[in-house]
């Protein structure tokens, strides 16, 4: 039955954001009740969170055990939270290191376009690059960047407003969601 309902969900996915999504490492996820992370169903993105009508994503706690949202599934990686659905990140580790504009393209595509992204990047706040947050400015989304507990409450709160956000989410201790 879990697996019927992911597959109408991949179905409902915009061909446009699942082609960027898997362009740029993105992979939507579904977990079990050990926590075990499973990244792909098919060959398409998939919304944990399937149904007609996706409700709005939100997160219960933050640990070092990762990310835990309300119905009680605990992200243990680096995840991506855009349109109702959870999009696990592939970045490394520690914010700002290596990454690229290439980690944030999936905000090109999508349409329409989030009004506010907040960037959680773990325990403490670490600043953007300038070009980074002068790439996502360019595609008019404004950036916040906070330590990830905060951008989970901000989201919370914003998502339940009815508002056009995402959230770009690093674990206080992220682990790697590749079998």
């Amino acid at each position: 039955m879990l697996a019927r309902a992911l597959q109408r969900s991949v179905n409902r996915a915009p061909s446009a954001l699942r082609t960027a999504a898997l362009r740029h490492g993105l992979h939507t996820f579904s977990a079990l009740r050990n926590n075990h992370v499973h990244s792909r169903v098919g060959a398409g993105l998939t919304n944990i969170l399937a149904g007609d009508i996706p409700p709005p994503v939100q997160v219960k706690t933050v640990s070092a055990a990762g990310i835990q949202l309300q119905d009680g599934i605990l992200i243990p990686a680096a995840c991506i939270f855009l349109e109702g659905k959870v999009f696990l990140w592939d970045v490394p580790p520690h914010p700002w290191s290596g990454w690229t504009k290439e980690r944030f393209e999936i905000f090109d595509v999508v349409v329409p376009k989030p009004e506010i992204l907040l960037i959680g990047t773990g325990r403490s706040v670490v600043p953007p690059p300038p070009e980074l947050r002068q790439y996502l400015n360019e595609l008019g989304i404004q950036v916040d960047v906070m330590d990830t507990w905060n951008a989970c409450t901000t989201y919370n709160l914003l998502s339940e407003e009815g508002r056009r956000v995402a959230a770009a989410l690093l674990p206080y201790d992220p682990k790697s969601w590749k079998p």
